[in-house]
């Protein structure tokens, strides 16, 4: 299917890995001039090498900065001050106890994963508006829908990332501006599955036990019972910053195994 991104200018930030990468090089190969945002040079340079290799026919440049500061983000939108499409991609999950999470703590969370989206909108959407055309999509998580015990303050700001895209999207009303969250579940990556190895119940435990044990556990409602891809992730994500995904505007698009009991 073509997507009709051609020369279409896109920003990622986060996306030097998981699904930030597979999102930057899926809207490469559909054409689209991609910016990523990483805080690392060599993961940064990594990143383009892997995107060129499989998008020949895109353009790709990264931009080393940290988004989640404001002189991050001022950095980028001096960089590149207009984009057709914005993808919110950075945050970080961590589990502790509710009583042990600091204010310093929440307001992190917060400031990464809902600020640095916030501020990089605050510039671009209103140049969307402008010229009647633009796609803003903030990557928050089934977390979003149902809050973990294990990780309030995680919950919270994927919570927050929906109320913010859903009041976006009244804002674009009649225009050809859409505005959407993408909530994936557990996502096959390296930092999810050390994470799940330092919380596995026996030790010596194979990687596929460990996922079969965290879907028997955590995540029982899950249909697919398995890790999502996060090239599955993607598709979704180049459908709704595509011109063919017009029609779907202030929705909360769920890629997530069918993990929230809900029709919804």
């Amino acid at each position: 299917m073509d997507l009709q991104l051609n020369g279409k200018t896109a920003i990622v930030t986060a996306a030097t890995a998981g699904i930030g990468l597979a999102i930057a090089r899926t809207l490469a190969k559909e054409g689209a001039e991609v910016t990523i945002t990483g805080r690392h040079q060599e993961k940064l340079a990594a990143a383009i090498d892997a995107i060129n290799a499989a998008a020949p026919v895109g353009k790709i440049q990264g931009f080393l900065a940290d988004i989640s500061t404001v002189e991050g983000a001022e950095a980028l939108i001096a960089h590149q001050p207009n984009a057709d499409i914005l993808v919110n991609n950075l945050g970080y999950y961590e589990a502790k106890h509710f009583a042990d999470i600091t204010d310093d703590e929440w307001w992190r969370m917060l400031d990464v994963n809902v600020m640095s989206g916030v501020r990089l909108s605050r510039h671009y959407f209103p140049k969307m508006l402008d010229k009647n055309w633009g796609r803003v999509i903030f990557m928050s998580s089934e977390v979003g829908a149902f809050t973990p015990p294990d990780m309030i303050h995680y919950g919270v700001s994927k919570s927050a990332q929906l109320a913010v895209s859903r009041g976006m999207a009244e804002l674009t009303k009649g225009t050809g501006v859409t505005v959407n969250s993408v909530l994936p579940s557990a996502t096959r990556s390296e930092g999810i599955m050390e994470y799940l190895r330092h919380t596995a119940p026996e030790p010596g435990m194979t990687d596929r036990q460990i996922e079969a044990h965290f879907f028997r556990t955590y995540r029982p409602s899950s249909l697919i019972a398995r890790m999502i891809e996060a090239d599955e992730i993607a598709a979704m994500v180049a459908l709704l910053a595509s011109p063919l995904g017009a029609a779907s505007n202030g929705a909360a698009v769920r890629v997530e195994g069918g993990t929230v009991r809900s029709i919804l």
